[in-house]
């Protein structure tokens, strides 16, 4: 009894203590979350330099800072997955990562070519961290507040590279919004055609595919927002953040009430398979 007593105590106080399990708090992968994100990366960028360009630019900056906090705030505190909750957050890092990617430019004066670097190697940092420490970069494992935060890192890095090298193409190789674009979409869809035609490994895949949605729906949102004298077609990057406001705001009202993009027990089931051996 004495020896039961002893493992029991282990179990209950011992290594099983270290990993605190929570709720997934993100969404399963669907075709509306590409859509979702896609739009958020268009409107992040659009109302990113609506706001720079249309008030003071270092009052844009300290709004976009606060708006990603607050909204960073209340993504962890929730305890599961919340529709709207988690793609504000993606929202306002779409905004804020492109206001980043943007001072580095502007303000700090760093070419399009040195951020995309630089942040591709912060990007690269927080991959190796997240899989040095906790041994997968899947997005089904999101099951600890350490994951959770690795998470939020790595969504943060691909918004400001993203931005950065869409920016880059666009301006500094000239190939315009337009062919930009196209180039995007390409590199998107690469990977998902790796995985269902070659086995691609789906966690490379999915991670390629999303840093790719930035630049191309930064990419498509200049090409309509910008002025034809920089080869968009000059609808306003107001008009432009509003539309996909809307079309934003519709989808995750529509996923709220449908519930198709939570993620069900089977695609967690692994994972929580392990926690009971630790």
């Amino acid at each position: 009894m004495r020896g039961t007593s002893i493992a029991m105590n282990h179990s209950l106080y011992g290594p099983r203590r270290r990993v605190k399990q929570m709720f997934t708090k993100v969404p399963e992968i669907t075709v509306y979350f590409w859509i979702v994100k896609l739009l958020t990366t268009a409107m992040g960028e659009s109302t990113s330099d609506y706001l720079v360009y249309h008030i003071n630019p270092y009052l844009a900056v300290i709004l976009g800072a606060a708006g990603f906090v607050g909204a960073l705030i209340l993504q962890f505190a929730v305890r599961k997955y919340v529709a709207w909750v988690y793609w504000l957050l993606v929202v306002m890092v779409a905004i804020f990562g492109t206001m980043v990617a943007d001072v580095t430019h502007i303000v700090l004066g760093v070419p399009y070519y040195a951020s995309t670097l630089a942040f591709a190697v912060i990007l690269t940092v927080v991959f190796t961290a997240w899989y040095k420490v906790e041994g997968t970069l899947s997005i089904h494992s999101i099951h600890t507040r350490r994951r959770e935060v690795f998470y939020w890192a790595a969504v943060l890095a691909t918004f400001a590279m993203g931005t950065a090298t869409g920016d880059m193409t666009a301006t500094t190789l000239h190939l315009g919004y337009l062919a930009s674009g196209i180039l995007f979409i390409v590199l998107f869809v690469l990977p998902g055609l790796g995985y269902f035609l070659f086995g691609l490994n789906d966690i490379f895949a999915f991670w390629f595919a999303y840093v790719m949605t930035r630049p191309l729906g930064a990419s498509f949102a200049d090409w309509f927002g910008k002025p034809k004298s920089i080869t968009g077609l000059g609808y306003g990057d107001g008009i432009v953040a509003a539309i996909l406001t809307i079309l934003i705001v519709a989808f995750v009202g529509y996923l709220s009430v449908s519930r198709k993009d939570v993620q069900r027990r089977s695609t967690t089931q692994e994972y929580e398979r392990q926690l009971t051996q630790l």
